[in-house]
């Protein structure tokens, strides 16, 4: 991308969030956030067609609403906050698939673990805020087995059930400021 053409994005995190949610007991679903994230979106078109994307997470901002639930998710046995502070997400294609639709793929690290992901991006539109800055909303959902990248820990139960699936829902809302 010729960056000397392209429009920079930048997330305003007052109106966007990161969730994440997870099957415990195979029987109900926990839900998190994490609450500190900052990225950016690169373009060279209005609609956004090979938008280029960089996306930080800080482990440390995670909340499920249980402290000590919270406490073990950054310790070694999960993300190992300490060692490995922030996840990050790096795209290789943004694909327009409908009007309004958008397959984005890319590469995310969790921990030392890189792996490609492909994720579903809805196109909420555009719009200029109170202040007339322009904003372009979006909704992005996908599902990565958390064992990929390294969270391997594993709880059973005296009845033998498993304690945490394997599988996470992702669900992020987004909103772009546009960079004069």
């Amino acid at each position: 991308m010729a960056t000397e053409t392209a429009t920079k994005w930048v997330i305003d995190p007052m109106h966007s969030e990161v969730q994440f949610k997870v099957k415990h007991l195979v029987i109900s679903t926990v839900s998190g956030f994490f609450k500190s994230f900052n990225g950016e979106l690169l373009t060279d078109s209005d609609d956004f067609e090979n938008a280029e994307i960089d996306f930080t997470l800080d482990i440390d901002s995670i909340d499920t609403n249980q402290t000590q639930r919270d406490e073990h998710l950054k310790s070694a046995e999960f993300f190992d906050a300490a060692q490995y502070p922030h996840i990050t997400f790096k795209s290789t294609s943004f694909t327009k698939t409908d009007d309004e639709e958008y397959e984005l793929k890319g590469n995310l690290t969790i921990k030392d673990q890189t792996k490609p992901v492909t994720l579903d991006v809805e196109f909420g539109g555009s719009a200029a805020d109170f202040y007339g800055n322009t904003k372009a909303g979006f909704e992005i959902s996908g599902k990565i087995n958390r064992k990929d990248f390294g969270l391997t820990w594993d709880g059973v139960t005296e009845a033998g059930s498993i304690v945490v699936g394997e599988d996470i829902k992702l669900l992020i809302n987004i909103q772009f400021t546009k960079q004069a």
